[in-house]
């Protein structure tokens, strides 16, 4: 028993010597953790044995299988933080892995889109180009191309209504031949119109459609005929010093920014009956020579109509006005229907309405004769 420990010590270094060996050659610790725990155990054991003979020997032989088990538990655990440190190396590669294949994705899609965009962008130039071909079936379909561009993509919707508004504003004057009717060039022209502008309206959102986006439509001076914008949703409605010939419908539309139809002229039904004007709505020095409808329609922001001309019957029945009626100078030939769903304040100087025909004016304005034929109302 007294050498006991020499064989343990022996054992350790062994262990210590084997444990370089295969930590330089990276193979498993195994074997000089079995020689180290040995070597303790007979270590501990033995150093016991020579420092008290007389102690019982199973005493000595637990604390050595102590010692011994120890150093197997050290190699337990190092194998566990070794094996913990692994597997977050493996999960950081991982992630860098699915980083790097998120990058590889988002540049695939940035230039996938970059090529719809080009593709898009040619399309669009050459619809534009197309535009002013001769043959008017060549126009149509480019208007269709350009339609069709801003319902896949939508961030060209308001240029598309741009460009579609834009051909409206061209010079058109509807040319006849010697009994009255139009020419063939004329009415050729004209489908190619009426084909913007039932393009223009299919582009526009629904009136009942929440949170829609909102497009601006410039239809200065442009030529309209039979024009239907019912139920749609506007921003901004320019449509000054335009012409407008046969039936236009707006009504149940719904503008969202200003409406100005300054210095228009309509020789047709006029169909204005319950819109909304949530801006202004400007009708200054307008002229129709048949019959308007303002039934029904919600005036919320300023209004203005001096300087107008009605020469058919006009309704505002039921109308609503958020703020004062400018009727200054405005004038009414025909029969009159002035009386909206709330009483209202007016400014009616210069305003004159026809006594041959039937006029229903708020309680409270008075129609002053001025001749035979007119009178100036009074509020």
């Amino acid at each position: 028993m007294g050498y006991l420990w020499i064989a343990g010590a022996v054992g350790v270094a062994a262990a210590g010597v084997l444990f370089v060996i295969q930590q330089r050659r990276t193979r498993s610790l195994l074997a000089p953790t079995l020689v180290g725990s040995i070597g303790a155990f007979l270590l501990v054991a033995g150093w016991l044995f020579v420092l008290d003979p007389n102690q019982p020997k199973h005493e000595a032989i637990k604390t050595g299988g102590l010692a011994g088990g120890a150093v197997v538990a050290l190699y337990a655990l190092w194998l566990n933080d070794r094996r913990r440190r692994t597997d977050e190396a493996r999960q950081q590669v991982e992630v860098d892995r699915q980083a790097i294949e998120t990058a590889r994705q988002k540049l695939e899609d940035s230039r996938a889109e970059h090529d719809r965009s080009r593709v898009a962008d040619e399309r669009f130039a050459r619809s534009v180009e197309l535009l002013g071909h001769d043959a008017e079936q060549v126009r149509v379909g480019a208007m269709h191309a350009l339609a069709g561009l801003a319902r896949t993509r939508g961030e060209y919707t308001q240029t598309v209504l741009d460009v579609l508004c834009a051909y409206l504003r061209r010079p058109f004057k509807p040319e006849r031949d010697d009994e009255g009717d139009p020419t063939p060039e004329s009415e050729r022209e004209l489908e190619v119109r009426l084909s913007a502008q039932r393009l223009i309206a299919d582009l526009l959102p629904k009136d009942d459609q929440a949170d829609a986006p909102l497009y601006d439509l410039d239809l200065t001076r442009a030529y309209l005929t039979y024009f239907d914008l019912s139920h749609r949703q506007v921003g901004e409605l320019m449509i000054r010093a335009a012409r407008l010939t046969e039936s236009n419908s707006f009504h149940h539309t719904v503008v969202h920014g200003g409406a100005w139809f300054t210095d228009g002229r309509s020789s047709g039904r006029l169909h204005l009956h319950h819109v909304v004007f949530r801006g202004r709505a400007w009708f200054s020095r307008f002229h129709n020579t048949e019959n308007t409808d303002f039934s029904g329609t919600r005036f919320l922001g300023p209004n203005k109509f001096a300087g107008t001309r009605f020469d058919g019957r006009v309704s505002f029945a039921g109308a609503e006005f958020a703020e004062p009626i400018d009727f200054t100078g405005a004038e009414f030939h025909g029969d009159l229907d002035l009386r909206p769903a709330k009483s209202t304040v007016a400014r009616t100087h210069g305003m004159k309405v026809s006594l041959a025909h039937e006029t229903a004016l708020p309680d409270g304005w008075v129609v002053d004769p001025r001749d035979a034929t007119t009178g100036l109302v009074r509020s």
